[in-house]
């Protein structure tokens, strides 16, 4: 599984498919794929600037849910994209919150194929980037490339963006998908998904998507030395606030103090620290939660050599450099890291809002201070089991007028190693020369687990080729044309999604 030059061979994916589809392709015809692939691959190349105006133009419009900015603009961008792409219906799914997008493209072929899409993108401060980052502007990023730098290149609407240019190439080149297509777009899922299960749920969408062989989310799935990873799950995510103030706790101000008051008045701010502090370990880092760890499952023997596949098929040093990291916890192994991001469930600060934070001092006693704070969970942890204990935690110690206010979240997934799904991308990242390994489970999160539970109960996953980075944070980019030969660009990121579709067409 060594890696062809994208750079020397272009049509990589054609000339490997031609080489050995014949006993890895049962149920489709070799002649009749490759020639397909040939004419789409040739749209695909003439269609490349229109792809790249595309992501450009959705970049332009963001939609934050939660700034609850742009909504109706991001529904409707998302349905014409999806209607220009050749989906013959397309319609809005109320939720409770951000409106879904329901599309399906059924050219009466024998399988359906599930597709999700984000149209949300997270928040961003522009005076942190280097460019403007609503723009879209194309970027020669060194020792990368020309890239598309923007909010929401890389997360997720470049690689998005790649598998609409797949279905136009079929489209333009008169070529019919193999596989019938059911799309679902989310708009919450920046602020953890507290709405898309009912979109799951509306009759049309349950009755399609059961249909479906599986379900994959478009990813930029590259590393930089340019290998691949298969995921086989992910960890699930819960946000919340966790708030102290005067009001709830019957002590401290009613509005904001002269902070010599803090001399005989009560600090809702220091009770907040005092309550983070008890949900964690005197390491720093491991959850303290009663309870917390009752429901994990452990690693499988099988598990753990997977993540020594990947540990020795993957480079630490690049890790660490796009991390801005010196040292893992405890100053494990590269091998141990993993073996840690896969199976440890997290209680983590993401900010600590309270009083004043400007310039200077300002000398008060806050009457509130909140925590953003998130929870990573894996198999077999909940959302509600999981808030439940830290609710109780914080009682137990003490605290029960400490306020948890959980604004979205989902339970892990997980995928088996067996899944017809699974096999479709090992069989097209083989063909395609590139090294992949399989990765027991992403310790980001996405809400894989309205698929893969019920009720719908699907494969699920994340697949495709390129790079980028810079996801919630400045500069984000997406890779449109790679100087490393080893990583795809926009055109060769556009076929794998193509070919991707036959395969799972092909699979028994």
């Amino acid at each position: 599984m060594d890696r062809n030059d994208f750079g020397t061979s272009r049509r990589a994916l054609l000339q490997a498919a031609a080489a050995g589809a014949a006993a890895m392709m049962p149920g489709v015809a070799f002649a009749a794929r490759a020639g397909d692939l040939a004419a789409i691959r040739r749209a695909a190349e003439q269609g490349r600037d229109a792809a790249i105006a595309r992501i450009q133009a959705w970049i332009r419009n963001p939609t934050i849910a939660a700034e609850k900015s742009r909504i109706d603009e991001g529904v409707a961008a998302m349905s014409a994209l999806a209607r220009e792409a050749g989906f013959q219906t397309v319609r809005t799914v109320p939720t409770g919150g951000v409106p879904a997008v329901f599309a399906t493209l059924d050219v009466g072929a024998p399988k359906w194929m599930g597709i999700y899409f984000m149209y949300d993108v997270k928040q961003f401060d522009p005076a942190e980037w280097s460019v403007p980052p609503l723009e879209a502007r194309i970027v020669d990023r060194p020792g990368v490339g020309k890239v598309i730098m923007g909010r929401g290149a890389v997360n997720q609407k470049g690689p998005q963006g790649a598998f609409l240019a797949a279905l136009h190439a079929f489209k333009t080149s008169g070529r019919t998908p193999p596989v019938n297509i059911a799309l679902i777009a989310e708009g919450e899922e920046e602020i953890a998904s507290p709405n898309f299960l009912n979109a799951i749920r509306d009759p049309q969408v349950t009755a399609t998507m059961k249909k479906c062989v599986g379900v994959i989310i478009p990813t930029a799935g590259q590393s930089a030395n340019g290998n691949a990873t298969i995921s086989l799950g992910a960890k699930g995510a819960v946000e919340m606030e966790i708030v102290s103030s005067s009001k709830s706790w019957g002590r401290g101000p009613a509005h904001d103090i002269h902070s010599s008051q803090f001399a005989r008045v009560d600090s809702p701010a220091w009770r907040l620290v005092q309550a983070l502090n008890t949900l964690i370990g005197p390491d720093g880092h491991t959850p303290a939660v009663e309870g917390f760890f009752d429901r994990v499952t452990p690693l499988t023997a099988r598990q753990k050599a997977l993540i020594a596949e990947a540990a020795r098929k993957s480079n630490e040093a690049d890790a660490k450099k796009a991390l801005g990291v010196q040292r893992w916890i405890n100053d494990e192994s590269w091998e141990q890291s993993l073996i840690r991001l896969a199976e440890q469930p997290t209680i983590n600060i993401q900010g600590l809002v309270g009083g004043y934070t400007g310039p200077g001092g300002k000398t008060i006693l806050p009457h509130r201070a909140t925590a953003k704070v998130e929870m990573r969970l894996v198999p077999d942890m909940t959302k509600d089991d999981s808030v439940a204990k830290l609710k109780a935690h914080l009682a137990k110690h003490g605290f029960p007028d400490v306020e948890v206010n959980v604004t979205g979240g989902y339970g892990p997934n997980q995928t088996p190693e067996d899944a017809a799904l699974t096999k479709a991308q090992q069989a097209v990242l083989t063909r395609a020369g590139i090294t992949w390994a399989l990765n027991v489970r992403n310790a980001g999160s996405w809400p894989g687990v309205v698929f893969t539970g019920d009720p719908l109960r699907l494969p699920a996953g994340q697949f495709g080729l390129g790079t980028g980075a810079g996801a919630h944070a400045p500069d984000e980019y997406f890779v449109i044309e790679s100087i490393n030969p080893k990583i795809a660009g926009l055109t060769e990121q556009t076929m794998a999604y193509a070919d991707l579709l036959y395969e799972v067409a092909a699979q028994g």
